[in-house]
Order: C-alpha cells, then structure tokens, then sequence
C-alpha cells in the first residue's frame, strides 16, 4: 500500500523505485557494505515516527508528545547493550562517520594527535584521512599493513604509537578481510595513554551474532553502522564504558546533532530484536563460511587474495596477475549482473580512481539463502567474465544464467 501511494503521487520516482527493487531482485550483490534488511525494518523506517521530533534524549526531550518516542528509544538501547554486551548505548548518530565525528569530539580537542589505519590499507576516510573532517581537525597519523604479509602489525603500531602519543588509537577497517587483535590494541592503548576506539561498522552484525571477535570488553569506545551485516536501517551507532557515556551523548546532542530520527532508532529497535534470534547467528556463521567459500574458489581460478583469505564477509581481489583494473572488471561484471566494487590494495601501484582490486562481500547472498556451492558457481561467474572481459557474449551469457540462478533465492524484504 505504501507504494502503491508513492505511485499515485510521484509516478516518476515510483518508476525507480521499482526498478531498483528489480535490480536487487535480478543480480547478485556482493557489495561489502550491502545487506537486504527485512520488511520489519523496511516498514519502521517508513512508519509515523518519520512524524516525530523528539530532540533531547529520553525523559529529557524539549518537545511535549514523548511517550512512545522514549520507550522506543529506550528499548533500543538496552537491546544494544544486551545484543554486544555494553554499559552504555547512544542510538541517535545518523550515521557511521557522525558517529565517529562524535567520538573524537567527545575525547579529543582539535589539533590532537590521533592514530588510525591507513586509508588504502583498508581503513576508513573518518580514521584521519587527510581529505575527511578527521584528518583535517586532527593531528593525523596512520598506521600500513606489512608489505609482506598484507596484515595489520601491532608493533608498528606500537612503535608509532610511542612516537606521537595519541589522544585516540582508532582500529576499524573497510577492506580488511582478516580479525581484529583488539586485545592486542587496548594494550598498545593503555601503554601511551590513548582512548581505545573500535569501529566495527562492517562487522557488527558478525559480532552480534558470535561469529567475530567483540571489540567491548577491551575498547574505550565502539562504533558502528546500523546497516551492513547488522541488516538495520542506514544509522550509527556508539557503545562506550559507563564513565563516558556523558561526554558521548553530549557530543552527539546537542554537539553535533538535532533531532534524531525517530523512525531510524525504530527499525534498529527491531533489527537488533531480530540480531539476538539463534536463526541470525546461522546467518552470520554462513556469512564467513560463504566468504571463505568465494574466496576459495576464486583462488583455485587463479585470482591473488590480498592477505590470502578471509576471516570476515569480505574477500579483497588484486587483479594484477589477470592483467585486468579493478573498475574494468567491476563495470564489466555488473553487465553480467554482478554487483562489486573496485577497491585499492595495499602498496597499490595503481591510483585510487582506477585500482588493482575487487572487494567483494558475502552478506546480501547469504540473506538470500546462498550457501558454499552457489559461491563456487559465482566464482566460476567472476572468472569468466573477469577473464572475458571484452567479450560481450561471454558477458551476456553469464548474465542470463544469473538470471535464472536468482529466481530460486528471493530477496528478503522485497515486494516482488
């Protein structure tokens, strides 16, 4: 009925709609940062709450008309601090970088030093990049990976921790595909004084479900998108130790943001609900065993792993040895109907704007109900079209077996 109504208003924006539900119906998404959230989540994100204002924070709004907005609210705070084992949840950054914008601005003052992974490393723009508020506000520093091993080593970090003592250490990836030594960081944290901030953004709905290491117990603060492997809506999230929870809720409001949006701390109120179900850890167990799958395959075709696997959803490809860029091969495969982006690798002799890699992600087929031997057919896909490039017949090929290969997974959420 809701789109029947978008469709009587707006036939324009109905048409894309549609087909948009059509183009994650038909292809296989294996966007990292994907996921297909439930018609539970859909519907909250759309429900009345998009109505209210409710500024301020439960019991202490600045609008009258609070009662539903704050048990919501409150519910889905102690969902999160149930579902990751937190002392303290703040449900209304609008987003992941918001949240670590709230983070830095809770902990640090402009000018600070800061540690965070490197950008091409794998880490993320809001970890100190030069070109993002992070590195810009902030006395940015970055950490690489081992040019031999592609692995994140904690000495390094150790030792470039003791030379510019940060106020922050950030770990948190975008294009990592191995665990998290988040022991090993709250160490190296607590030797030079620094806050321990974990950003879990791709991984937290792994966490969630016991398939990855949880980053609470060690880390002064955790961050998070509310989307990806969660499967919520698009939002942030931020967990953090009881004696900081002041400053982190006075950072977020009225620091940094107005209202929160009440629609979007509904639908994470039923996503975490659904997060804590013993169907939702299967899911997340078949998300690593689907990625180690993919990765396998890809492997027994010939294709280089950054870091040689995978401990996560995410499978991180240099292309380099098939003599094919990352953005040819993505462009290339999403004519097949498969949906992946072009991502730089450690030490890339390529630019960022036309890299030597694919990432590539397993949570949206595993929502779908994909297991290990449809990622050994998506392989053998990737390959052929990766290897054929040019070959617009091979292409299309691939791209009506796609077609015929997808009708028996539907696509949770979607009308169709």
């Amino acid at each position: 009925m809701a789109i029947e109504s978008i469709r009587t208003v707006d036939p324009e924006i109905f048409q894309l709609i549609s087909a948009e539900e059509r183009r994650q119906r038909d292809s296989i998404r294996l966007i990292a940062s994907e996921n297909y959230a439930s018609k539970a989540v859909l519907a909250a994100v759309g429900s009345v709450l998009s109505n209210k204002y409710a500024e301020g924070y439960p019991g202490r709004r600045y609008y009258n008309g609070q009662v539903n907005t704050d048990a919501i609210e409150r519910c889905a705070i102690e969902r999160a601090k149930d579902l990751f084992g937190a002392q303290h949840a703040n449900v209304q950054a609008y987003s992941g970088s918001p949240a670590n914008m709230a983070v830095y601005a809770a902990l640090c003052e402009p000018g600070d030093p800061i540690v965070g992974l490197s950008l091409p490393h794998g880490g993320h723009l809001s970890h100190g990049w030069k070109v993002n508020f992070s590195g810009k506000l902030y006395d940015a520093h970055q950490y690489p990976v081992s040019r031999e091993t592609e692995l994140i080593d904690l000495e390094v970090v150790r030792e470039l921790c003791h030379e510019v003592k940060p106020k922050v250490l950030s770990v948190g990836t975008t294009a990592y595909p191995r665990a998290i030594d988040f022991e090993g960081f709250a160490a190296v944290a607590k030797e030079v004084g620094a806050y321990l901030v974990a950003d879990v953004a791709h991984v937290s709905g792994l966490i969630a479900g016991g398939a990855y290491p949880n980053p609470v117990p060690f880390a002064d603060v955790v961050t998070s998108t509310t989307h990806k492997t969660l499967r919520g809506p698009r939002g942030g999230l931020i967990l953090c130790r009881q004696d900081l929870a002041k400053a982190i809720d006075r950072a977020v409001f009225p620091g940094l943001q107005g209202g929160p949006h009440m629609n979007q701390i509904t639908a994470l109120a039923v996503a975490l609900k659904e997060a804590s179900t013993p169907e939702y850890a299967r899911y997340c167990a078949q998300v690593i065993a689907n990625a180690r799958a993919l990765a396998a395959a890809l492997e027994m075709r010939g294709f280089r792993l950054v870091t040689g696997g995978t401990d996560s959803h995410i499978v991180l490809v240099d292309l380099t040895p098939k003599g094919v860029a990352g953005r040819i091969a993505a462009d290339a495969l999403e004519r097949a109907g498969i949906v992946c982006n072009s991502n730089t690798i450690p030490y890339d002799p390529r630019t960022p704007f036309d890299p030597s890699g694919i990432r590539i992600g397993t949570p949206c087929v595993t929502s779908r109900g994909m297991k290990e031997p449809e990622m050994e057919q998506i392989a053998v896909w990737i390959a052929d079209v990766v290897e054929n490039v040019e070959d617009e017949t091979v292409i299309k090929d691939v791209r009506t077996e796609i077609l015929q290969m997808v009708k028996a997974f539907p696509a949770p959420g979607l009308d169709f």
